[in-house]
């Protein structure tokens, strides 16, 4: 009891105060959190984009590069975010997996989450909590303790009404709607202390980080940061990212570039495949190679550092220790590509060229992303920040508040 209730003390005071050392007056003033997931911003775009608000709050804030985590795709580390947690702890090891039936199972359903997610921990000390997300996805997989869910790809008439009708899911503006929802909320309902924004990357799919469409983009983001930060300038505002996005030339079908050595196995899978294929047709710089018997395992792995693209295989124990990930969720084998290759599913052929205009990420070299952090108070010290997982995973942890 003694600790459980120095733990809850603590807490509250990191999200309803600016947090001193004497602890002072300040606790009667609230402080609200907004944490922005911005999907697809690595450092790429962060180097390229001006953006002058984001830049002024890394002048009074905390900024570091940090690590994404493995495979760099959406769920697994915007669940990690929100969690605070390795997949090997939330079990969200990519967007696709090889469920205990053996049928491949999409990662949408909250079930499939094993901890506690932000919202959860907040509404147990009576803090309520929003998740809004471009990608309506994450509202079905990371809804659980939030008092607000929702998605522009499922408003309904309370929030369009507000709002405005929002844009398609492959567009930039649908981006600045879930962004205009967040500064609603900051307005309007000051019940709610945390806010969660997640956008969409299909603009990093779509330019490179030097296009003037991307910059044109990321500027009307950096524009919407600035009114975020003046329509609660108490809050503390938190933002990173899940991957970098990088040009891919080349798709190898794993399955089927096997079958030309005559060597078979039970399925490929790559852990970026998604039911948004505009993006990047399902196409990643990762993939789960599932075997027919354990014992194949040797000529199987022998067979991929054949294949043109291939840079490492990893066994699941491997990949497991390596990369923080769930084994019971993971492939038999892990193949990973190099900079300029994607694995996935390909209609008739092995290998396909991809178009000079076609990104996608999923490999470790869309893993560096930026952390920044505003108007927190006290921090832990920079060396505690070297995932994207830790700028909220902090959050509860007793030993530095």
């Amino acid at each position: 009891m003694k600790y459980a209730g120095r733990f809850i003390v603590a807490f509250i005071l990191l999200l309803f105060v600016q947090v001193s050392q004497a602890q002072d007056k300040q606790f009667n003033h609230g402080k609200r959190v907004v944490i922005i997931m911005m999907d697809g911003f690595g450092m790429s775009y962060f180097n390229n984009a001006p953006m002058p608000h984001l830049k002024a709050m890394i002048a009074k804030g905390f900024f570091k590069q940090v690590n994404a985590l493995m495979p760099t795709v959406t769920n697994a580390n915007n669940t990690s975010i929100c969690t605070g947690t390795f997949p090997e702890v939330n079990g969200i090891s990519g967007n696709f997996f090889l469920n205990d039936k053996g049928e491949e199972e999409y990662m949408e359903d909250k079930h499939l989450v094993l901890v506690p997610t932000i919202f959860q921990k907040l509404k147990a000390y009576g803090i309520k909590s929003a998740l809004i997300s471009s990608k309506k996805k994450s509202t079905t997989l990371l809804p659980e303790g939030a008092d607000i869910v929702v998605s522009p790809e499922t408003a309904d008439t309370s929030w369009t009404n507000k709002i405005g009708t929002p844009a398609s899911i492959y567009s930039a503006e649908v981006n600045y709607w879930s962004m205009k929802a967040g500064i609603y909320l900051l307005k309007n309902r000051k019940d709610i202390r945390c806010i969660y924004i997640h956008t969409t990357d299909y603009p990093m799919h779509t330019w490179s980080p030097a296009d003037s469409n991307s910059i044109r983009h990321l500027a009307n983001i950096d524009n919407l940061i600035g009114e975020i930060n003046e329509a609660a300038p108490d809050a503390a505002i938190f933002i990173t990212a899940d991957h970098d996005v990088n040009h891919k030339s080349r798709c190898v079908d794993v399955q089927k570039a096997l079958q030309l050595q005559h060597v078979d196995i039970k399925l490929a899978l790559s852990p970026e495949k998604d039911k948004y294929v505009k993006h990047h047709r399902g196409f990643g710089g990762a993939s789960y190679v599932y075997l027919n018997k354990d014992s194949d395992a040797p000529a199987v792995k022998k067979a991929l550092y054949k294949i043109k693209g291939v840079e490492t295989v990893l066994t699941r124990t491997e990949a497991a220790q390596k990369y923080h990930l769930p084994p019971a969720r993971i492939g038999d084998l892990i193949v990973l590509g190099d900079s300029t290759t994607v694995f996935g599913d390909l209609e008739s052929q092995a290998e396909e060229d991809l178009p000079a205009t076609y990104r996608s990420h999923g490999s470790v070299y869309e893993i560096k992303v930026p952390l920044i952090i505003l108007n927190a108070g006290k921090l832990p010290p920079p060396s505690y920040f070297n995932y994207n997982k830790d700028l909220a995973g902090w959050l509860t942890d007793v030993k530095y508040q």
